[in-house]
């Protein structure tokens, strides 16, 4: 859970399949964030470009267009830390701008990342 202390954040979450788009979400608003949820990398930039966000989540496997092309898109004009969320492994050379949280995570996890996130998006 957040403090008074940590500041909420606003996140937006990238994640096709509706049952961990739900959950993460429910878990991101008990940990006391703000969290806008989506299942497309289109659907994305459509919100993105809605609202500020601190931090972007994205789930790397997207159909369409991926979440590291998403994540390319919005850090070539933006800087927003971006989350990868995958079962994958991280790649030898990351994107810049992006941490990786590989799932399954714990709250602990998930928590840790999210700061990291905001203290140091690169």
């Amino acid at each position: 859970m957040t403090t008074d202390s940590q500041p909420k954040l606003r996140v937006l979450l990238v994640e096709d399949d509706v049952d961990t788009l739900a959950t993460t979400l429910k878990l991101l608003e008990a940990l006391g964030h703000w969290a806008t949820g989506v299942k497309s990398a289109e659907a994305a930039i459509s919100r993105f470009f809605q609202g500020a966000f601190d931090v972007v989540m994205v789930d790397i496997g997207l159909p369409a267009l991926s979440g590291h092309d998403l994540a390319e898109r919005l850090l070539r004009d933006h800087r927003v830390p971006v989350i990868f969320v995958t079962g994958q492994a991280q790649p030898a050379k990351p994107l810049a701008g992006t941490l990786w949280l590989r799932k399954p995570y714990t709250v602990e996890q998930l928590t840790e990342v999210l700061e990291r996130a905001v203290v140091s998006p690169s």
